[in-house]
C-alpha cells in the first residue's frame, strides 16, 4: 500500500534492474529459436563430415583387404597408402599431442654436453696442473731430436723397405733364407737365372731351412732350423765338408753357403742355357738328377717376390 493510501501493481517490477519472468521466458524463447534456426546448419556439417570420411575409412578398409591378397611389392605399397590415410584422419589429434614432446630433452644435445663434460674431466684429470692463466710450460725434448724428419723413427720406418711377404707355400722363415739366397746373389752379380737355379736346389735340398748334420755334433752348436741325415751334409745346399766345400762352421753360414753354390754354378759352361735342373745336377752332383725341375715354377715367384724390394 502506498502512502497516498492506494494500492501496489501486483504485476509490477518491485525493481527495474531485477528481470522478471517474463523477461527471462522471452530470452529462453529467443535461444530456443536461435538453436532451432542453427540445427540445420548442424546436421548439414555433420552429413557432410560423414559423407567425406565414409568413403576414405571403406576406401582403406578395402585397400587393407586387398594388402593381404596381393604378394610382393604392392603389399608395401597398400601398406603404406594405409598408413598415409590412417596419419592423416589422427593428425589432428596428434598435433595437440606433440608439445610435451617438443619439450622433452634433445638426445643429441644431452650427448654432446656429456662430450663436453668428458672432455672436461679429462682435462681436470691431465699431468698438467698449472695454474689458471698461466700457460703450461713446454714438454722437455727428447734426447736426439731433430727437426728433421730422418730423426722421425715413424719417417725412417717407412723408408726402409718391407720384407716381402711369404709366396709360394713358405714359411716367413723359408722366406728369410730365399731372400739371404737373392741378395747373396745380387751381390755377386749373379744373373736372375742363376738366383732362380740356387732358390730351387734349397728347395730340393734342405726345404729352404739351415739343417744340421745329426751324425756332426759341431754343426749342432751352430745355429741351425732343423737336423738332416744324409751322411755329412750340413746347410741349405746341403754341402759336405769331406767333399771340399769349405769348413762346417761356414757352412751352416747361409750366405757363405749360397756363395760357395753361385761360385760353383758359374764355372759350369753354358749354365744359363741348360735346363735347370741339369744346371742344379751339375753343381750338387745328386742321386736324383731330375728332382730340381719340380721347383723351378715356385723358385721363380719366390725371386719375383724379393727382387722388387732389394736396393
Amino acid at each position: 500500500m502506498r502512502d497516498d493510501g492506494t494500492l501496489d501493481e501486483p504485476n509490477a517490477p518491485l525493481d527495474p534492474n531485477v528481470p522478471t519472468d517474463d523477461q527471462a521466458s522471452a530470452e529462453r524463447t529467443m535461444m530456443l529459436r536461435r538453436l532451432r534456426a542453427a540445427a540445420p546448419g548442424l546436421r548439414a556439417a555433420r552429413d557432410r563430415a560423414a559423407d567425406y570420411a565414409a568413403p576414405r575409412l571403406r576406401s582403406a578398409r578395402d585397400r587393407a583387404r586387398r594388402f593381404a591378397t596381393t604378394p610382393g611389392r604392392a603389399r608395401i605399397l597398400l601398406a603404406t597408402g594405409v598408413v598415409c590415410c590412417l596419419g592423416l584422419a589422427t593428425y589432428a589429434q596428434v598435433s595437440d599431442d606433440t608439445a610435451p614432446v617438443v619439450a622433452r630433452v634433445d638426445p643429441l644435445a644431452a650427448r654432446s654436453e656429456l662430450v663436453q663434460r668428458a672432455q672436461q674431466e679429462h682435462a681436470s684429470r691431465s699431468l698438467d696442473r698449472s695454474a689458471s692463466g698461466q700457460p703450461a710450460s713446454p714438454a722437455p725434448s727428447r734426447p736426439g731430436a731433430s727437426g728433421s724428419p730422418d730423426a722421425d723413427p715413424d719417417v725412417r720406418a717407412m723408408k726402409e723397405p718391407a720384407e716381402p711377404a711369404p709366396v709360394a707355400g713358405l714359411t716367413r722363415t723359408q722366406m728369410k733364407n730365399a731372400e739371404i739366397i737373392v741378395r747373396t746373389g745380387r751381390g755377386m752379380g749373379v744373373p736372375r737365372r742363376g738366383m732362380v737355379i740356387a732358390v730351387a736346389t734349397a728347395m730340393q735340398e734342405s726345404n729352404l731351412y739351415n739343417l744340421a748334420s745329426g751324425v756332426i755334433p759341431e754343426s749342432q752348436r751352430h745355429p741351425h732350423q732343423g737336423l738332416g741325415w744324409d751322411h755329412d751334409s750340413v746347410g741349405l745346399f746341403q754341402q759336405r765338408s769331406s767333399s771340399g766345400w769349405g769348413p762346417v762352421d761356414r757352412l751352416m753360414d747361409p750366405e757363405f753357403a749360397t756363395r760357395q753354390f753361385l761360385g760353383a754354378l758359374e764355372r759350369v759352361p753354358g749354365w744359363q742355357q741348360m735346363r735347370l735342373t741339369d744346371a742344379a745336377q751339375a753343381v750338387q752332383v745328386s742321386a736324383y738328377p731330375d728332382y730340381y725341375a719340380k721347383h723351378e715354377w715356385r723358385a721363380n715367384e719366390v725371386v719375383d717376390a724379393i727382387l722388387p724390394t732389394e736396393r
